[in-house]
């Protein structure tokens, strides 16, 4: 198994034994595509723990991958040496990629009080004082059911 083609096969072949996805499947051996690529081509045993850090390093540092791609990178490498190759893969040190905040879209006084406004009587108007009120998901407030609430202890 020493050509790339072999190990690419190889990995298809550990993928579908398992049932793992198809898109998962593609990704990995994207990644494994990627990591080979960024070391010159060279084979996965040769590159071991240090090459994984190095490309990992690249992948925060200088391409600024989000958080879960590193991740997934990780993931695909992960498999490639325990699973494919059947190494030990333990105590990697790279440097993660930050984790990005993502501040929540919040509805000022004003538009909670036109969107009030436009939902006067009926379901839409129930189902929008419930959703404000009780701070609840619409897919959650969809979903309700009259089971769910507890009109003895007014709650949900």
């Amino acid at each position: 198994m020493n050509s790339k083609g072999a190990l690419e096969t190889e990995i298809r072949t550990v993928m579908r034994r398992r049932g793992m996805a198809y898109q998962t499947e593609d990704s990995y051996v994207g990644w494994y595509k990627r990591f080979v690529k960024f070391h010159g081509m060279r084979h996965p045993r040769e590159l071991g723990k240090a090459g994984v850090e190095s490309f990992l390093n690249h992948l925060a540092v200088n391409l600024e991958v989000a958080p879960g791609t590193q991740n997934q990178a990780f993931s695909a490498l992960l498999f490639l040496y325990r699973e494919v190759l059947k190494l030990d893969f333990e105590g990697i040190n790279a440097r993660r990629a930050k984790e990005r905040k993502k501040l929540p879209v919040v509805l000022s006084r004003d538009e909670v009080r036109r969107a009030f406004e436009h939902t006067r009587r009926g379901t839409p108007h129930l189902m929008l004082c419930l959703l404000y009120g009780c701070g609840l998901r619409v897919s959650e407030g969809l979903r309700l059911r009259v089971k769910d609430v507890d009109f003895s202890n007014t709650c949900i």
